[in-house]
């Protein structure tokens, strides 16, 4: 694997998602003993977008053959507040697939850098996949998704990182494991700009082992990358947040989820409405966490204008993602997707 080796900004804005969606999930049917009608006051605190879905790339075979599966985007944006919109860049970008046979769920962490086509203004260009939201929001990201990996997505939730603060506090913290001294001292340097760029107090992660962070510090935690495995371990972090949160939630009463759910739904940002999400109620509950791996599974880095993290190659890396994640045994790229991996091989000579 290829090495990040930009260098380090300070009061560089952060960079983190956590998965919300299903956390909500989760949180609704445990509400679920509510009235609905009290549920379907709460899930319209979220702000409801909506998007082109005849522009996102999803081809009529591929929709054919992934009917089995709903597949979500799920993104962190680098912004606060209420921000959700153009020059945001999503940092942070899981694929939630939810296998609606056996039930099961596979999470696709997609590595921010990743060299691929996006679409900018109109024309195709070979870029990072983390600027594809800053050219056109969520919608030009599932296209940027669909066109270079194959995929159906159609639903996406988007949260900025002051949503994830606010949820981890309300949750009154979640315990991480903090696995030696240098990753302590990579965490508590991330606390001091997480705390200036979001203007939350925290104190610092005393010591390793099994820890109970507070948001600023799980945030934070989630930021580290100069630690062995770089850019690649952050993302792991940012897994293991995720279901430390999913855990944690499990356990509050109906008060703390109450208040939870106050707190983050309005941070909230979908194109999946109240009444949907009331529609899984039935069957969410049945569904089980099986997997949580990263994309690309083989990658090198390269600089041109910037440092990219090169597929190698495109094709064998979408070839792999749909063996393992969607079971096709027999799956063969379409031409879309060769041509692009060509372009990027003529473009890096990575191949």
């Amino acid at each position: 694997m290829g090495k990040h080796t930009e260098t380090k900004k300070k009061n560089k804005v952060l960079k983190i998602f956590l998965r919300i969606l299903l956390i909500l999930i989760v949180l609704i049917v445990i509400l679920a003993g509510i009235a609905v009608g009290y549920i379907s006051n709460k899930l319209g605190k979220i702000n409801v977008e909506k998007i082109d879905e005849t522009a996102i790339g999803i081809d009529d075979k591929t929709k054919d053959e992934l009917s089995g599966f709903r597949n979500i985007a799920l993104l962190g944006i680098d912004s606060r507040a209420d921000d959700y919109g153009l020059g945001n860049r999503s940092d942070c970008i899981i694929i939630a697939s939810l296998n609606n046979k056996t039930k099961e769920i596979k999470l696709i962490s997609i590595y921010r850098d990743t060299y691929m086509q996006i679409e900018e203004k109109g024309d195709n260009i070979l870029d990072k996949i983390t600027h594809a939201y800053a050219y056109g929001g969520a919608q030009n990201t599932l296209k940027s998704l669909n066109t270079n990996l194959d995929l159906n997505i159609s639903e996406f939730v988007t949260v900025n990182f002051d949503a994830v603060i606010a949820a981890v506090d309300a949750m009154g913290g979640i315990t991480i494991d903090i696995e030696n001294e240098e990753e302590l001292y990579q965490l508590n340097d991330y606390v001091k700009d997480t705390r200036a760029n979001s203007g939350v107090d925290s104190g610092f992660v005393s010591g390793t082992g099994p820890q109970v962070l507070n948001g600023v510090q799980a945030v934070a935690y989630s930021r580290v990358r100069y630690t062995a495995g770089g850019d690649y371990k952050r993302t792991e972090r940012m897994r293991t947040v995720i279901e430390a949160m999913l855990a944690k939630a499990k356990t509050l009463s109906i008060g703390q989820l109450n208040n939870l759910v106050d707190t983050i739904l309005p941070r909230i940002s979908t194109n999946i409405s109240g009444t949907e999400i009331l529609s899984l109620l039935p069957s969410i509950a049945s569904y089980e966490i099986v997997d949580s791996e990263g994309w690309p599974y083989k990658t090198e880095g390269v600089t041109l204008d910037k440092w990219y993290g090169v597929p190698v190659t495109l094709e064998s890396n979408v070839v792999q993602l749909h063996q393992e994640v969607f079971g096709q045994t027999d799956y063969a790229v379409d031409d879309t997707v060769k041509q692009i991996s060509q372009e990027i091989i003529n473009k890096t000579g990575k191949k």
